[in-house]
Order: C-alpha cells, then structure tokens, then sequence
C-alpha cells in the first residue's frame, strides 16, 4: 500500500510542477496534496508542523497568483480585459503548435483584450506588458514552489526510502 500511495503522490508532484504553467491547476496546492499523501505512508513519520506551514505557503501564494497579475496590469494601465485576454492567450498558447506559444499567448491575448476595451494602442501595448510580466512573475513564483515542494518530497522519501524499499 505504501508503494501506491508513494506512486499516487509522486504523480501529484509531477501536476503540481506543470501546475505552475496552467491556470487551471493550482500548482503549488496540487504539490501539497502530494506531500500530504506522502505523509499517509506508514514509512514517513507523519510531521504535522511541517504539513501546515507547506499549506500556509501553498495557500498564500495560490492567492498571490490572483493578486500579482491584478497588479501588473495595473501598474501598466490595463483593465479586466487585458487580464482575461492574458487567461485567454495562455491556453490559446499551449494549444497552439507554436514554438513559444506559452510565452506570447499571454501577451497577445492582453493586447486583444485591450483594444477590445477601446484602449489606444500605445495604452494597450503598455498595459499587456505588465499584465505579462505579471503572468511571468506569478508563474516564476508558482513554478519555484512547486520545485521546492518536489525537492522536499525527494528528501523525505531518500531519508525513509529503505524501509520503504
């Protein structure tokens, strides 16, 4: 049972990680998930301070990745358009077979959105480079958690991995 719940939180850490890139998973509370299955095993000692603060951590930045985008686009002049077109061009970037898709789905889908707000192009091209950047910035922070939490699953099953293997 041990090597299942090894094997199903492994997995969590793997979605956790491509989490980070997706604006449909929460990477970092997907990755948590996966420490917190860990923690079921009999051959992990079960640390429950150690599980509340990854939570803090996971929820806290899951609500930054609301507010650092929000904040982006502001700071560059953009609206609620610009931010739902950088959503938009995500996934319209990683469907796409285009090399980069990731990268300039956001910042073309901030760009529509705002000449669909009547923005002028000089103010919308402004607008969705900061809601670019912070799109970049959010998933930089997501992406760095979700790493640290797969290291820390790494760590913990390497130091009980005998007993479990």
């Amino acid at each position: 049972m041990d090597i299942f719940l090894v094997v199903v939180a492994a997995l969590f850490m793997i979605l956790g990680v491509i989490g980070s890139f997706l604006p449909v998973l929460p990477g970092p509370l997907t990755s948590w998930i996966g420490l917190l299955i860990l923690h079921f095993t009999d051959v992990v000692p079960m640390n429950w301070t150690f599980l509340i603060v990854t939570l803090v951590i996971a929820i806290l930045i899951w609500l930054l990745d609301y507010i650092i985008p929000a904040i982006g686009t502001k700071k560059f002049g953009g609206s609620k358009y610009g931010m739902i077109g950088t959503s938009i061009g995500l996934i319209v970037g990683l469907l796409a077979p285009i090399p980069g898709g990731i990268i300039i789905g956001p910042f073309f889908g901030a760009l529509i959105g705002e000449l669909l707000n009547k923005s002028d192009s000089k103010t919308a091209l402004k607008a969705a480079f900061g809601s670019f950047l912070g799109f970049l910035t959010s998933t930089f922070i997501k992406f760095i958690v979700a790493i640290i939490y797969l290291g820390l699953f790494i760590a913990k099953l390497w130091d009980n991995g005998s007993a479990l293997f």
